[in-house]
């Protein structure tokens, strides 16, 4: 039985996340800054374990990963999802403080549970890590440069992890969405609206044209593809950056 950690888990990708290793009889830990929704989550899936963490605090993260790990009884699989979409302004119009706020909360925090998580997955026999990227971190984002960044700094990192790693019989990975449902690409959709003085529906449209398939991504296809990748199955796949974009050609 798999034991897993998965950062901002109460909602959205990580909640799918969440449903998906507990399909699989995994012990889930799981941290968000949202009580309310991890509440709702906890009284889904029986069994789960959580915990209130702010991500942007390396305080609470240092308090939160022990205790997901001593919960757990250790760890094999570590999903780092907390992340956040930024702001969306031109780079020479771009706030200071929120090119900071983005990089602290999408590879800061991710830096601050992996090492502290590390050592538990060196214990484990087959220690995995999947870090969350995006489309962003394989084609770059007008308007978004905190995000795409970002996202460039997870495949990065994710790719050291695993060199750094695989003698301790560990693996990892990143997963890089397209435009996934939700109501977090609608936030999106509408800044890019703002600033290109389109309707949204304008913009959803260009997204769409821009990919082979013209569909949105399903959270628990990328759910589906965590669970294959912290699977036996995938014992060999490790220092990937896997799009899951429905051949998304350009942003």
């Amino acid at each position: 039985m798999q034991r897993v950690l998965i950062t901002a888990g109460a909602s959205g990708i990580g909640a799918e996340f969440v449903r998906a290793f507990a399909a699989t009889g995994a012990t889930v830990f799981t941290c968000d800054i949202d009580d309310a929704a991890l509440a709702a989550l906890k009284a889904e899936i029986p069994g789960l374990l959580t915990t209130v963490c702010d991500m942007s605090k390396r305080a609470e993260i240092e308090r939160m990963v022990p205790h997901g790990i001593d919960a757990l009884g250790g760890l094999d699989v570590l999903i780092n999802n907390a992340g956040i979409a930024g702001p969306t302004a031109p780079v020479d119009n771009m706030p200071p403080e929120e090119w900071d706020r983005t990089l602290s909360l999408n590879i800061t925090g991710m830096f601050d549970v992996t090492r502290l998580a590390i050592p538990a997955l060196k214990q484990s026999a087959a220690g995995v890590i999947i870090n969350m990227s995006s489309i962003a971190g394989r084609l770059g984002f007008v308007n978004r440069s905190p995000y795409a960044a970002s996202k460039w700094a997870v495949v990065g990192f994710t790719k050291t992890l695993a060199l750094e790693l695989g003698g301790n019989g560990i693996r990892a990975n990143a997963i890089l969405p397209g435009a996934v449902a939700g109501d977090r690409i609608e936030r999106v959709f509408a800044g890019r609206a703002r600033i290109a003085n389109k309707s949204i529906d304008e913009v959803r449209a260009e997204a769409l044209a821009n990919q082979s398939i013209k569909a949105m991504v399903d959270p628990k296809d990328i759910a589906q593809l965590a669970v294959y990748l912290a699977s036996p199955a995938a014992r060999a796949i490790s220092g990937q950056a896997i799009p899951i974009d429905n051949d998304r050609q350009r942003t």
